[in-house]
Formats: C-alpha cells, sequence, structure tokens
C-alpha cells in the first residue's frame, strides 16, 4: 500500500511517500480503506522525534481517518464491510489502509462527506474528553479557548456555543478572530494585540471564566489563573509556550482552583470507546442538523503530505488540514 513515512526526525521534508505492506488486523480492531485523513499538531511533533508512538503502534504518522471498512473483528458490534465510517487511530493514517479498534469507530454523521468525517475524531474526543468529562464544563458555564483558529479551537468554540455556554477565544491575527467569533464566539481575542485576561475580566465583570483550554502553558498559565472564576479549571491539552510555569498557590487554596491536563493518545482503546459512545450519543445529532461542522482549510493529496505540515508550522492556517487519498 502507498504511505507516507517519517525518514528520519528533522523538517516537513523529510516525509516521504513509500510503499508498506497492509497492516495485518488483530481481535477487536477492524481494517479500513482510507479516503481522507486529518493532519494535526502531534503529527509534526512526531515528525520531529518529540512525540514517540506508544509500544505496538505503527511508525507511519496520522491520528484520524475516514473510510470503508474492508476486514475485521466485527462480531457483536453494529459495523459491517462496506461501512462508512470514521475512527481515532494510534498512528498509521497516512496510508492507503489503517487498522483501527472498534471501539474508536464511528458511522460517518449523516450527510456528511468522507473528507468532512475525516476532520472529527481527533479533535472532538480530545476535545470532548478535556472540556467536557475531565473540566466539567456544565449547565450556563463560560469557557476560554487558547488557539481559537485551530482544529482544537473551531471545534471547542462550535460544542460548547452549540450547547449554550458562553465561548470566548483567542487567535493571532484580526481575520482569525472574526473566524473564532463567525463559528459561535462572543467574543474573539487577539493575543497579538490585547491581553486576553483584562478583556475576559471586564466581559464577566470581573467573575472569570468557568473553564479554560489551553494548548500554550508555559507563562499563560499565571494570567489564566487571574481570570478564572472561583471553582474555575483549566484543562492542558500541549505546551506549545513551555512545559513550564510558576504559579500562585495562593490563588488555588483560596480560589479551589484546579490545574488539570492529558494526552489522548496513549490511553487506552476502553478509554477511547467511552469518549466515542459519549460523541455518538450527544455530538453526533448536532452534526447531522449541521449544528456543529467541518472547518477545512487547505486538503493535500497524499503524496504531499510534507507541503501539508509546513503549512500547519507556519500558523497561517484556519482550522483543518486535510490529507485526500482516494
Amino acid at each position: 500500500m502507498r504511505a507516507i513515512e517519517i525518514t528520519h526526525p528533522g523538517p516537513a521534508d523529510v516525509l516521504k511517500p513509500c510503499e508498506r505492506p497492509m497492516p495485518a488486523v488483530k481481535a477487536g480492531e477492524v481494517l479500513i480503506k482510507v479516503h481522507a485523513a486529518g493532519v494535526n499538531r502531534p503529527d509534526v511533533f512526531q515528525r520531529m522525534g518529540n512525540y514517540a508512538p506508544p509500544p505496538g503502534a505503527s511508525d507511519i504518522p496520522g491520528l484520524e481517518v475516514a473510510g470503508e471498512i474492508v476486514d475485521g473483528d466485527l462480531d457483536y458490534t453494529t459495523l459491517d464491510v462496506g461501512d462508512q465510517v470514521c475512527a481515532l487511530v494510534q498512528g498509521g493514517g497516512y496510508a492507503e489502509y489503517v487498522v483501527a479498534p472498534v471501539q474508536q469507530v464511528l458511522p460517518v454523521p449523516k450527510g456528511w462527506s468522507m473528507l468532512e468525517a475525516a476532520t472529527i475524531p481527533e479533535n472532538y474526543f480530545t476535545v470532548w474528553s478535556n472540556v467536557f468529562d475531565r473540566a466539567k464544563l456544565l449547565g450556563g458555564e463560560t469557557l476560554l479557548v487558547q488557539g481559537g483558529s485551530s482544529g482544537i479551537g473551531v471545534t471547542a468554540i462550535q460544542l460548547a456555543s452549540a450547547m449554550g455556554h458562553r465561548v470566548f477565544a483567542t487567535a493571532g491575527s484580526d481575520d482569525k478572530v472574526a473566524a473564532c467569533v463567525a463559528l459561535g464566539a462572543e467574543r474573539g481575542i487577539n493575543y497579538k494585540t490585547e491581553d486576553f485576561a483584562t478583556v475576559v475580566k471586564s466581559l464577566t465583570n470581573d467573575r472569570g471564566v468557568d473553564v479554560i483550554l489551553d494548548m500554550v502553558a508555559g507563562d499563560y498559565l499565571p494570567r489564566e489563573l487571574s481570570c478564572l472564576a472561583d471553582d474555575g479549571r483549566i484543562a492542558i491539552i500541549a505546551t506549545l509556550g513551555g512545559g513550564k510555569s510558576t504559579l500562585d498557590m495562593g490563588q488555588v487554596l483560596r480560589r479551589r482552583l484546579t490545574v488539570t491536563g492529558s494526552t489522548l493518545r496513549p490511553r487506552s482503546a476502553e478509554f477511547k470507546g467511552a469518549i466515542a459512545r459519549q460523541l455518538k450519543e450527544k455530538v453526533w445529532p448536532m452534526m447531522a442538523e449541521r449544528k456543529v461542522k467541518p472547518v477545512i482549510h487547505t486538503v493535500f493529496p497524499l503524496d504531499q503530505a510534507a507541503a501539508a505540515h509546513a503549512l500547519m508550522e507556519s500558523g497561517s492556517h484556519v482550522g483543518k488540514i486535510m490529507l485526500q487519498v482516494i
């Protein structure tokens, strides 16, 4: 099968087309003929040598796909050969075929194309797990999304706003701020020209927000504490701003603040399967009604994965960068 491999750690051009054997299907897995795959920041980290695949996972990058089931362990499932599905995988998505744990496979939402469905797994699993499960965004609570124009950001904005929450989002240009507002953010904040903590406090009458979805960490964390409401929660999903920070633990104690974080890739298929079931029950109906929708910036053919990575590293995109396989 055709695939894209990381020839050695380095810049985008180390990604090269290759021929690989078809992946072998094990118990509890399905084999998917890939139509489209998403490009995500963890793929870039892996390419650079900073994010090794979990033991037993493919060394081929790619964490989300959409395609057609061609084989697999389908007993005791509602799936069948020929079904159009999307799936979260631990690796191997940049290829013509990939295996996925059956728990992590979901039907393509009604009315969505294969390309659109491939935008779903990595971002929706991550946002649901961190914003709604871990940080427990509930009721009429408010959310601040750092990096609102990223794939994760546009997902979090749409999901939270569709569920009735006030959402604020940061982005690095006025155009990206406008895109966040168009997707449902009440207010976009250009972090290059405005201090997000000051803006958030002014928008909430100094109360602060209940939940912050943070992919920056580093020196953002002290400012995030300052614009959290009492009992507020910060969910960290990446450390683009650095892995170390100094926090005022007196604030944490006095105001009962929570700073938590997680990475999804090494978690078990059972854990991810539980997220998949929640998504199918609570989010798939919204997708069918287009209350949440795909935001695709650029589509590259599989053989141009290096160009897709270069675009992601430029930071000029809004939403998803995709690879078309078929």
